[in-house]
């Protein structure tokens, strides 16, 4: 069994909550509220800004060419297509995608946004690969959850979130990492591996924890203005 076969099988019941999490069945139904919408647009577009400079981290410790066209594909990727479930989520919301931009990160998406930070500047490449994994594994599963149990038509009011992540040409974006990841996982000592495996987990619970700051609408505990200098 590959390392990356060994990884989601340890992850598998963090993947069975996200399926089973009330922000994902609201988007399996249909059923979230604005403000919830929005909070995830707010908070997802800035996630994703982080998640291209972890990329960009990536091509400064890569040493092959394919490694750097596979960081740059995929920055172009969430610039250029990325965008269409944000503006999907914003549509039901009724609100424009260009006024969710620029706010602070909340708590948890801080925290994985962190996490990933501290990977990326004290890690060697695979555990970059395993510390960005479950962003795609986890949608692309979720997605593929809802689609098999759901079946939506094209008038769910979420199909486009749901199609983009679901449509199986985007799995070779995820396994362009996942076959680097195994590949590296070849040549590393148990320490590195112990430690791709702790960055791959940390990730998965944190998939979980930015569902559920969506859904409960988190926010820092004591609101603070800003100071005018």
């Amino acid at each position: 069994m590959s390392f990356s076969s060994d990884l989601r099988r340890e992850a598998d019941p963090v993947f069975r909550a996200i399926f089973e999490h009330p922000f994902v069945q609201g988007i399996a139904k249909g059923e979230l509220k604005k403000e919830q919408l929005i909070h995830y647009v707010k908070q997802d577009f800035e996630y994703l800004n982080v998640y291209m400079q972890i990329y960009g981290l990536g091509i400064s410790k890569c040493k092959d060419r394919g490694d750097i066209a596979m960081f740059h594909d995929k920055i172009g990727f969430i610039l250029n297509s990325e965008i269409h479930p944000h503006n999907n989520l914003c549509r039901v919301a009724g609100v424009r995608y260009e006024d969710l931009q620029g706010y602070r990160l909340a708590p948890t998406a801080l925290h994985y946004t962190r996490h990933m930070l501290t990977v990326a500047h004290q890690g060697s490449l695979g555990e970059i690969y395993a510390v960005l994994l479950p962003c795609p594994w986890t949608y692309i599963e979720a997605a593929q959850h809802i689609i098999d149990t759901v079946r939506p038509k094209d008038d769910h009011p979420f199909y486009e979130w749901i199609m983009f992540y679901g449509n199986q040409e985007i799995r070779p974006r995820m396994m362009d990492i996942v076959d680097r990841l195994d590949a590296w996982a070849e040549q590393a000592n148990e320490d590195e591996k112990a430690r791709m495996k702790e960055h791959f987990m940390l990730s998965c619970q944190l998939e979980y924890m930015f569902f559920d700051m969506a859904y409960k609408l988190e926010e820092w505990p004591v609101p603070v203005k800003p100071v005018s200098v």
